[in-house]
């Protein structure tokens, strides 16, 4: 066929090449923006040979490199990165802590982003996901996000966790449901999930189910979270300066009260028993326990075991030491939600209303 070349026929293809430019144009800017913080981990890791799965060494690949190695991302979302750290999680500190939610509240107020993912070593990953569900006052969806595996390995998971991530942040029915985790397929409540096993990829779970599923860039939502976050918080990040020290003591089988005595010295302000069964305390522990309530320390009682909940006033006499009870938060996030409560209230009754709510 022959196109003409009058210029009636050339002003008519200029227009139909220019409207169509518009639409691509357009059909970009109708696409959310949703901003990758990276601090290192597994999924930005590198090992030796496609062959090393559990040995390699995290926290190599720049952000830049994790985005460009997606292409697909361009299709869910206007997706930019920003490199906050580059560390293994075991190695967070409450001052990444404080750092990392500054700048996810500082970008949740800009009217030009619309969800954030964090990627994240997964050694502590479930710590930052509860902390930033307690501290970001946003409805905006918040998404943390790591691998199990390098990159560089056999059926790595963190480039499919990643894309699954941004189309979670980038989705309108993820908003007000807190901060999330996203791996696996799974969708699950930065409150609740926790680091089950240290070499496969369905590592992380929770005692009452994901919240939902994500399966090629689609939300399925089976259950809400109806604990206090983001919106809902009594907590501002943007108010919180410093955290108080806040340790952990294991209970076992003969244990001894060096730890607590020691934690005492060191002047922390809380210290989370990781009891057996219930929260058990040993017999031997008791009075070491009862002398750090004494001097003003908070006592939260807590469970070493994995699923369940510890019952306030079972086991020990909680109301007549004034201790408080961690409820169905594991040792760790016990840390984590005393850490925020202790800015607000060094009350025991107070803080036995924060994990009852929280």
């Amino acid at each position: 066929m022959r196109i003409s070349s009058s210029p009636t026929a050339s002003r008519w293809l200029a227009g139909l090449l220019l409207s169509a430019a518009s639409a691509v144009a357009m059909a970009q800017a109708a696409k959310p923006n949703v901003v990758v913080l990276a601090t290192g981990g597994t999924i930005a890791g590198a090992g030796a040979s496609a062959a090393n799965s559990a040995t390699y060494a995290a926290a190599k690949v720049p952000v830049d490199k994790l985005l460009a190695g997606l292409p697909e991302l361009a299709n869910v979302a206007k997706v930019s990165g920003e490199q906050v750290f580059q560390i293994a999680s075991e190695s967070f500190t409450n001052e990444h802590l404080l750092r990392l939610g500054q700048r996810v509240s500082a970008l949740a107020k800009q009217a030009d982003v619309d969800g954030i993912v964090i990627t994240h070593g997964t050694d502590t990953l479930e710590e930052t996901a509860y902390f930033l569900n307690l501290t970001v006052r946003t409805n905006k969806p918040i998404v943390v996000v790591g691998s199990m595996r390098p990159g560089t390995a056999l059926s790595a998971d963190g480039a499919l966790n990643l894309y699954d991530a941004v189309t979670v942040a980038a989705s309108k029915d993820a908003a007000g449901k807190g901060v999330l985790v996203t791996m696996n397929d799974e969708i699950q409540s930065g409150r609740d999930v926790s680091k089950t096993i240290n070499i496969k990829t369905e590592a992380f779970k929770s005692q009452w189910g994901p919240l939902g599923m994500v399966v090629e860039g689609k939300n399925y939502w089976f259950r809400a979270p109806v604990k206090r976050h983001t919106m809902q918080s009594e907590f501002n990040i943007d108010d919180i300066k410093a955290l108080p020290a806040v340790d952990i003591v294991y209970g076992y089988s003969n244990m001894n009260t060096t730890g607590i005595e020691a934690y005492g010295k060191a002047g922390v302000k809380a210290l989370i028993h990781a009891g057996t069964g219930n929260g058990s305390v040993a017999a031997q522990a008791v009075d070491s326990l009862k002398a750090l309530r004494a001097a003003g320390v908070q006592i939260v009682r807590s469970a070493r075991v994995p699923d369940g909940f510890v019952l306030r006033n079972a086991e020990q006499p909680d109301d007549k030491y004034d201790w408080v009870v961690a409820h169905d938060l594991r040792p760790q996030k016990a840390r984590i939600l005393a850490m925020v409560a202790l800015t607000k209230t060094n009350d025991s009754k107070e803080l036995q209303r924060i994990f009852w709510e929280y």
